[in-house]
């Protein structure tokens, strides 16, 4: 099994790509909804957020206030690096889970849907291929406003907390435009699939876990 990262920017459409990968039948990780599941109420990643940022970024029934906390983290870099430290691990530690179910189950790749993959690093080393879904700086801004109901200013904050994409683009393997030509990009991703599919990168994972796992035995009869 090897590994595919889909990046890009807040608003680039990295989601719709990811959703296109998923529909062709590719095993899609996504960080964001793991994100969202380890700060459900009671869980480890919940009880800091609420010892280090208060209540106040709380709803009455418990559950996290990410609007709230999302304008108090995107002010401020130091709660912002806060923030990801204590929920990164978590997310990590569920990644590298679901990365172990799939590989049991003999999958030729999957694709880990990670916004910040090179903001943070710590998948890189994993990775074999990754994929940026770029659009024009001005089209993130609209479309984050437009779903958000951002002020202009607070489009650009959150896009400016985020490496930019043009850097984002000349760090990876392949590339989508996404800049509003729909049929583009489902053939884009149809023609990264069929070559993903045809890859024998996972071949390399396969052999080394072969003969590892036929190690015991030739000790076995090497020594008795």
């Amino acid at each position: 099994m090897f590994l595919v990262a889909v990046t890009g920017g807040i608003a680039s459409g990295k989601s719709t790509v990811s959703k296109l990968f998923q529909e062709l039948g590719c095993q899609i990780i996504d960080a964001d909804i793991i994100a969202r599941e380890v700060v459900e109420p009671g869980k480890p990643a919940w009880k800091k957020i609420r010892q280090h940022f208060g209540s106040d970024v709380f709803h009455p029934d418990g559950s996290l206030n990410r609007d709230m906390l999302g304008q108090l983290v995107f002010a401020n870099d130091a709660k912002r690096k806060l923030l990801n430290s204590i929920i990164h691990p978590h997310i990590y530690r569920r990644i590298l889970y679901l990365l172990f179910r799939h590989l049991w189950k003999g999958e030729q790749f999957v694709i880990l849907d990670l916004p910040l993959l090179f903001e943070t690093g710590t998948m890189l080393p994993f990775i074999n291929s990754t994929i940026v879904v770029y659009c024009s700086r001005k089209e993130q801004i609209e479309r984050l406003q437009a779903r958000n109901a951002f002020t202009h200013e607070a489009a650009i904050q959150r896009i400016d907390a985020q490496m930019p994409l043009d850097i984002k683009r000349e760090k990876a393997t392949y590339v989508v435009d996404n800049s509003g030509n729909g049929d583009k990009v489902r053939d884009r991703v149809q023609a990264l699939y069929s070559e993903l599919k045809a890859s024998r990168a996972h071949w390399k994972l396969r052999l080394i876990m072969a003969i590892l796992g036929s190690l015991p035995v030739i000790l076995i009869y090497y020594f008795l």
